[in-house]
């Protein structure tokens, strides 16, 4: 078995590591009724549709 024959140092540790810990942005798209971006899988907070059907009554501020 290999055995290493040097201690790796905490910054070459880190920076490896670094590389898998990215955070990446949510996926966005246009909600097919009003045009308001939505994040994918969910009802449109502005009109309340979710794949074409009413599913929500939103939030009308009179």
């Amino acid at each position: 078995m290999a055995v290493p024959r040097f201690k790796t140092s905490k910054a070459r540790t880190r920076r490896r590591q670094s590389i898998n810990m990215k955070l990446t942005a949510p996926t966005m798209i246009e909600c097919g009724t009003c045009g308001n971006k939505v994040l994918l899988h969910r009802a449109c907070p502005k009109c309340g549709f979710y794949r074409g059907k009413q599913v929500l009554i939103p939030d009308s501020k009179v």
